[in-house]
């Protein structure tokens, strides 16, 4: 009996020790499956930054190019409507109006030049 039952431990113990390769062998490769998704995800979020950045210099630039064409727009704007006044009030027709649409043109180019950072550049030279 006691040889029967020195047999069932080595049985069992080479069960338990062939259960815990195979234990070991799965985990490896769930280790190695996950890892390979994780490195796949990290590429995807590496991109998705580098494009959100690509869309936010997009939108930074589209701002500014609005920004800038209301400048302009604005003060030829404000010109026609002073030359416009003028006419009105010294019965001077079309002069009043021509003059001032000429300044606000003026002043509105100086004003994109200014938000775009021209003009520092050229005070900085001087």
């Amino acid at each position: 009996m006691a040889e029967g039952t020195d047999g069932g431990e080595n049985g069992s113990r080479d069960q338990s020790s062939s259960d815990e390769a195979a234990l070991s062998a799965r985990l490896g490769s769930l280790d190695h499956r996950l890892s390979k998704i994780q490195d796949s995800r990290k590429i995807g979020t590496d991109q998705s930054g580098t494009e959100q950045d690509t869309a936010q210099a997009r939108a930074s630039a589209m701002a500014v190019g609005l920004r800038l064409s209301s400048e302009l727009v604005a003060g030829v704007l404000v010109g026609a409507a002073l030359g416009w006044g003028f006419d009105r009030l010294l019965s001077t027709s079309p002069w009043g109006l021509i003059v001032f649409l000429l300044l606000g043109f003026i002043a509105g180019v100086i004003n994109v030049m200014r938000a775009a950072g021209v003009m520092a550049k050229q005070s900085e030279r001087l």
